[in-house]
């Protein structure tokens, strides 16, 4: 069985930036449910700042927490991409000074 069910490492812009950022999301295998104490974390990182958000699945409460913590966070930046979209096209439409 694999270590990980999930591992990807993604960067958050294209290679001619020569920027650094990236997100790092890695679920490890429980073994079919065996083992629960895990690793579950999520690393966002912007050229020398590094986040990492961790989602413990050990108990009951924790499991509950971590999804709803993963839940709130697609749901807020969903709504920041929507936000940004919006003031995008409104500066688009900004004549040049």
């Amino acid at each position: 069985m694999p270590k990980f069910r999930y591992r990807k490492r993604t960067f958050l812009a294209p290679p001619s930036t020569r920027t650094t950022s990236y997100v790092f999301a890695e679920v490890e295998s429980s073994n079919e449910g065996e083992y629960k104490h895990g690793h579950y974390m999520i690393t966002l990182a912007d050229c020398r700042r590094q986040i990492e958000l961790e989602f413990s699945l050990g108990t009951t409460q924790s499991r509950r927490q971590s999804l709803a913590k993963i839940d709130l966070l697609i749901e807020i930046l969903s709504a920041f991409r929507d936000a940004l979209k919006e003031e995008a096209k409104l500066i688009e439409k900004l004549p040049f000074v």
